[in-house]
């Protein structure tokens, strides 16, 4: 069993919004415990509101903490409290397959609405409901340094929303793990298959602007899937619960 050293862990809260880094993480066997607990979802048209389409909401950051849920804008207009669930809910397709959410009413939905300009709502998903495939990504630092040199400056763990960094001297020899058992923190894992990865890594971590055409580099040089889309990072499961602890501070890059 590879035995993984965690350089940085993070989540979001809310889909979409900005990938956090934390100073440990909790992973049951469903994965990281409070990843994409809540969504926006467009009630019309019964969608859940995705990176890739709605990319200004990685500037909106959300924290948990117990029941309670914070939202802030760039502006620094906050609303906060423990969501109300209102008792509805809703089906939407989600990457071809039904999730159930329970929409909530409250200043959480409203600013989300006046910041996107139309009307959504908060919604809490079920465990691993908006998440596309595997529970937990994970991607080394020898592969984000091999970017950086390609791309001509620093890339950001965050701007892959991956939920472990790993040290790594070799860059992509994550691509070698595929159906190993690796150790991280008191937790074991099951790597699967490599990340597809989309436009969404083109914005930056923070603002959501469209700043790097960091997908163009990869497709350059990285294999690709069925889809023509360029890989980088890997796919886990838990195969045993357990804590994370970041090895660098929350303030890293």
């Amino acid at each position: 069993m590879l035995d993984l050293t965690v350089h940085s862990v993070g989540f979001s809260p809310v889909k979409g919004t900005r990938h956090l880094p934390l100073e440990r993480l909790e992973l049951d066997e469903r994965g990281p415990v409070g990843d994409r607990s809540w969504c926006f979802v467009d009630v019309a048209a019964r969608r859940v509101l995705r990176t890739v389409q709605h990319p200004s909401l990685i500037a909106v950051v959300a924290a948990a903490t117990g029941g309670a849920l914070e939202l802030t804008l760039p502006d620094g207009d906050r609303a906060g409290g423990v969501p109300e669930l209102t008792g509805e809910t809703l089906t939407c397709d989600y990457w071809g397959r039904p999730v159930g959410l329970a929409l909530t009413d409250g200043p959480h939905s409203a600013l989300a609405s006046r910041f996107l300009g139309h009307d959504v709502r908060l919604a809490a998903a079920p465990r691993g409901g908006v998440v596309f495939a595997a529970p937990v990504t994970v991607v080394g630092t020898a592969s984000l340094r091999d970017l950086a040199e390609a791309v001509g400056r620093p890339v950001e763990a965050a701007r892959l929303r991956a939920t472990l960094v790993v040290e790594t001297d070799e860059p992509y020899v994550e691509d070698t793990w595929l159906g190993a058992e690796v150790a991280v923190g008191d937790a074991t894992l099951r790597i699967g298959a490599t990340v597809p990865r989309c436009a969404v890594v083109d914005h930056h971590p923070e603002t959501g602007v469209r700043d790097l055409r960091l997908l163009q580099a990869l497709a350059r040089s990285r294999p690709t899937n069925a889809a023509g889309e360029p890989v980088l990072g890997v796919y886990a499961e838990v195969e045993r619960p357990g804590t994370i602890a970041a090895a660098m501070p929350r303030n890293h890059a």
